[in-house]
């Protein structure tokens, strides 16, 4: 499989055709081999335009609301970016082309771990991971320029939006457990603005400041 030309192909038909115009978004999500952070059974389906499972429930996200996410984030080379879900790294990855610096925290170690073997094995030396609760954040880093919660939650959790630097911006799908509508959040000096970037479905984002397991 020609796999510099399925990720072409992605960028052209799912990202670009679909307002995807962040150029540097578009060049890394044709430059991260999303095909080795997907199940080995499913390496064929990876630039498929739909998310696939991972293990332990969960999933890795359709490449178009992975460049939404980033692009809303609107990320510069010198950024600290807070991610919630490691998941199977491939977002993770896609923040560690972008940013300085990636705390990324997950709830389930075992996915951690593989996530951390396949990143460092790519060379991102810019990740910082944590197993934990994330809809707490991460408050020894914080503040951050960017932080994306790639997980549903019934509202947006209060500790992310504290956890914003001035002029940052928070993304997370909130809604119910069968669907979301993508959040903006924007910490300006009048105080928080919220963009609705529209319908989504993500897994549920799972601590105190979200739902119950």
């Amino acid at each position: 499989m020609d796999y510099e030309k399925s990720r072409k192909n992605m960028v052209e038909t799912q990202l670009s055709s679909r307002g995807i115009s962040d150029k540097r978004v578009l060049e890394v999500m044709g430059k991260v081999p999303r095909h080795l952070f997907v199940e080995e059974a499913l390496i064929s389906q990876a630039y498929n335009d739909h998310p696939l499972p991972i293990g332990q429930k969960q999933t890795i996200s359709q490449p178009y609301i992975v460049a939404l996410m980033t692009q809303a984030l609107m990320l510069k080379e010198d950024d600290r970016v807070l991610e919630i879900g490691t998941g199977s790294g491939y977002q993770t990855a896609i923040l560690a082309e972008l940013a300085d610096k990636v705390y990324s925290i997950e709830r389930i170690r075992e996915l951690s771990q593989k996530a951390r073997k396949i990143l460092d094995e790519l060379g991102y030396f810019n990740v910082l991971y944590k197993v934990g609760d994330g809809s707490k954040g991460w408050k020894e880093y914080a503040p951050f320029d960017a932080i994306i919660a790639t997980a549903g939650a019934p509202d947006v959790p209060q500790p992310l939006v504290d956890q914003l630097e001035m002029d940052g911006r928070l993304v997370v799908p909130v809604g119910d457990r069968y669907s979301q509508e993508l959040i903006v959040v924007e910490r300006i000096k009048e105080g928080i603005r919220k963009t609705n970037l529209g319908g989504c479905r993500f897994v549920d984002l799972v601590g105190e400041y979200a739902w119950d397991e």
